[in-house]
């Protein structure tokens, strides 16, 4: 199949601990490509302490990537947007329009430490909601709070959150307790969309087992909406290509 479409991709060279230089950044984009993925948007990591990214720093990392990209040859369509880490700091941006949402502006990915969700999360999500942005939760199987109850993810749902799938948990990528979420989650339907999550070219195989065991696990057709027309309508771009 093509028309896939990646929300959450660590291709940009050298700004976080994705693609660490433009050989890598190339390798990833084409094994993803051959995957079926015809767009790649680039969610470079936006975390204090860790990744000290913010608007400006990832836009630089992008456009310095775009020479590389031109003379590559056929490649994905990319854009650029982040992988928000919902601390103090960057829900601060998210609300000053600081963020670098989605393209066309309508949803942002955010991302949540591995523990115990933050104390009034879903009031801060609809806080987001109301400043004109969908936040798309980035990666729900791999919380822990989730392992133990998925019903933690449904006053989020309600704040109106989109959670994507990173399709490699499907084959044990984190664990099997991440594996088991999301199989659970996948059988209630909870997902809007699903992504690769790379970092390296080596995780590319991986996601190519992965969207074979999704297909097996909930047909050609929920795999396909998961890859395309889910992503495309968090988008904003029902239909689009």
């Amino acid at each position: 199949m093509r028309g896939y479409v990646d929300l959450h991709c660590h291709w940009v060279a050298g700004i976080d601990d994705g693609a660490r230089n433009g050989d890598e950044s190339l390798a990833m984009l084409r094994g993803l490509h051959q995957a079926g993925f015809d767009t790649v948007v680039a969610t470079p990591h936006m975390r204090p302490g860790m990744f000290d990214n913010d608007r400006p720093a990832l836009q630089r990392a992008f456009d310095a990537m775009k020479p590389t990209l031109s003379a590559a040859g056929r490649l994905p369509v990319v854009h650029l947007s982040s992988e928000h880490f919902f601390d103090d700091v960057v829900f601060g941006r998210l609300l000053k329009g600081q963020a670098v949402p989605y393209p066309g502006g309508r949803a942002v990915l955010v991302e949540l430490g591995r523990g115990a969700l933050p104390v009034r999360l879903a009031e801060r999500f609809f806080d987001v909601t109301r400043a004109g942005l969908v936040p798309v939760l980035a990666h729900p199987e791999r919380y822990e709070p989730v392992w133990k109850d998925d019903s933690c993810l449904d006053p989020l749902l309600d704040a109106g959150a989109h959670l994507l799938l990173d399709v490699c948990a499907l084959v044990g990528k984190y664990g099997r307790s991440a594996q088991r979420a999301a199989e659970k989650l996948l059988e209630s339907e909870a997902y809007e969309a699903a992504c690769s999550d790379a970092h390296r070219p080596s995780d590319v195989d991986v996601v190519v087992r992965a969207i074979e065991q999704l297909e097996r696990g909930v047909g050609a057709a929920e795999c396909k909406r998961l890859l395309s027309a889910g992503p495309l309508g968090i988008l904003g771009s029902p239909g689009a290509t």
